[in-house]
């Protein structure tokens, strides 16, 4: 499955988990299990616990996400 096809919902990071996973609560009050995209790991951008992020979410596996974006 290509990136386009992922659906982007917004949420909160409200944990950091061991192996490089983060628990995401979406806008809908939804909690997932999120890593981050290739292009986060390549450039070192950092994600901690409180920041907004932009999460991509597979339509045929909702309880997990690749976090694409953080916002400021």
């Amino acid at each position: 499955m290509a990136k386009d096809d992922l659906v982007q919902i917004d949420g909160k990071v409200i944990d950091a988990l061991a192996g490089g996973l983060y628990k995401i609560e979406l806008d809908n009050k939804v909690i997932i299990n999120a890593k981050l995209c290739g292009k986060m790991r390549r450039f070192n951008i950092r994600v901690v616990v409180g920041d907004r992020v932009s999460v991509g979410v597979s339509p045929y596996d909702p309880s997990h996400g690749l976090i694409q974006f953080r916002h400021k």
